[in-house]
């Protein structure tokens, strides 16, 4: 396996292939990034304009049901303040208005102490709905010293619009100072003809069910909305436990993520924009700003200090963004993938005829040069490479060819030299052999000429003229015998 991928790292068609892709991977990836990128930059700016409206609209339903509240409570007034001399009509009023607006979950009239002369000494009517969010059928007149456990003339709802004279909104009221849950009061101060203040005008909304109208509508399937007091109590919020026992602040001091405070400050203080925070190992975004009703003809504008907040899970608002650049990432990596495959299947196409006389280059440099080369179905510069080297093979071939020709010629005649030569080399051996022969067997006439010549020379004087003469015919006959000798070896020489 490693011998085949460095074998295929080694290829022409792969290079070629990887020499494509990976500059198109980098043009590719640096296009995606700066798509994503302003893509995210988009998708955030249109989710600050979407939470700011979607923001502003929760304002403006909370809004719509205060005003909802505020004209009611006005047109009870207005009925109520031509009958107050008739405090057993207070107890109808409350009924009427909680059993006519589904937004009232209690109603209260409370006069100044010793009011009515025939009374006690506090007086107060009350009506509130029941558990189930019916109106109660049998909700007395309320006449003590106390509401909840402290007398109402000690509590905000009643003290604060008697002090300033103006309408208001009190809360929220928790724990000792309501008859049930968490609730925000609207006070509306009574006037008689005279118009001095001898009571208020309470009217109350469940933080609850306000919380339940408002989350109805969720941003997003994750988000949730929240409306904070001017002292951090939760007025708006999921999770209703937060509603009736703490605040803001709690959860400030619980926590140790400084991102959290950053965010809980900001709201805490008016301010309007958004942060972000981690929360239980995700990523959250919240927007903020202050809660501001809307200016009417007649109406109160006291300032509430409140704020208003949309709580963004990150992936609620990037989730979709983030499933795109999954999916991008998908379809660009099995694309480049594609480009790859094809980029290599096209390069190994075009270049199977390089490949194929890389074979017959082989095959030529192995003495094979007759095995022909096909003709080239291509037109371009590897066509042409095929048709010259087709060429040069069969010039080749032809060479070899003729080469091998003269070869064989040269190796006929080199035969025939190499005959002559042995026949030569033969026939010199015999010649030398003969004259060995020849020589030797003209050493004994030469021996016999020698001594006759020695003993003619030395004893010639003693000597007869006969024994004289068959010396000499004796030299004579050997002289014959080695002429006739050297006259055949002459004889031979020239044949």
């Amino acid at each position: 396996m490693k011998f085949s991928f460095q074998h295929m790292a080694h290829t022409l068609s792969v290079r070629l292939s990887l020499m494509v892709a990976l500059p198109t991977a980098l043009i590719l990836t640096a296009a995606l990034l700066v798509m994503l990128h302003f893509s995210r930059k988009s998708i955030k700016q249109e989710t600050l304009q979407k939470a700011e409206q979607t923001l502003e609209a929760t304002v403006q339903s909370i809004d719509n049901i205060l005003l909802s509240v505020e004209q009611a409570s006005g047109n009870t007034y207005w009925n109520m303040v031509e009958q107050l001399d008739k405090p057993e009509r207070m107890q109808v009023f409350c009924r009427k208005l909680v059993e006519t607006n589904p937004y009232i979950t209690g109603c209260a009239i409370a006069m100044e102490p010793y009011y009515y002369k025939n009374r006690s000494k506090y007086f107060m009517a009350y009506t509130h709905q029941t558990k189930t969010g019916m109106a109660s059928t049998n909700s007395p007149i309320i006449q003590a010293e106390t509401f909840g456990n402290r007398p109402y003339t000690e509590q905000e709802w009643y003290t604060q619009p008697m002090k300033s004279g103006h309408p208001c909104w009190i809360g929220p009221l928790k724990d000792s100072d309501t008859e049930g849950g968490a609730i925000i009061t609207f006070s509306l101060p009574i006037y008689n003809r005279d118009g001095a203040r001898v009571g208020v005008l309470g009217v109350d909304i469940a933080l609850q069910q306000l919380s339940q109208i408002v989350l109805a509508v969720k941003p997003s399937p994750n988000s949730y909305c929240t409306l904070l007091g001017s002292d951090g109590s939760y007025i708006v919020h999921p999770d209703s436990t937060k509603l009736m026992h703490e605040t803001v602040y709690s959860y400030y001091k619980e926590s140790d993520n400084q991102s959290i405070k950053e965010a809980v400050a900001a709201m805490v203080t008016g301010q309007t924009g958004y942060k972000e925070f981690q929360q239980n190992g995700k990523d959250w975004f919240v927007f903020y700003k202050p809660f501001n009703r809307s200016v009417l003809p007649g109406r109160s504008m006291e300032k509430l200090n409140w704020s208003a907040g949309i709580v963004y899970p990150e992936d609620d608002i990037f989730g979709q963004y983030n499933r795109m650049l999954y999916v991008v990432v998908a379809i660009s990596l099995t694309g480049l993938f594609m480009l790859l495959v094809l980029c290599q299947w096209f390069t190994h196409r075009r270049l199977l005829p390089l490949r194929m006389l890389t074979k017959s280059a082989q095959r030529i440099a192995e003495g094979d040069y007759n095995e022909p080369i096909p003709d080239s179905k291509q037109e371009d510069e590897i066509g042409q490479l095929q048709e010259q080297f087709q060429q040069m093979q069969q010039s080749l071939a032809t060479h070899v060819n003729e080469l091998n020709r003269l070869r064989a010629s040269l190796q006929i005649q080199g035969e025939e030299l190499r005959t002559a030569y042995e026949r030569a080399q033969e026939a010199d051996k015999l010649k030398t052999a003969f004259l060995h022969h020849m020589t030797n067997q003209m050493i004994a006439p030469s021996q016999t000429i020698l001594t006759s010549v020695d003993t003619l020379c030395q004893q010639w004087s003693n000597m007869s003229k006969e024994e004289a003469a068959k010396v000499v015919d004796s030299i004579q006959k050997d002289s014959q015998t080695i002429t006739d000798l050297l006259g055949g070896m002459l004889e031979r020489s020239e044949k």
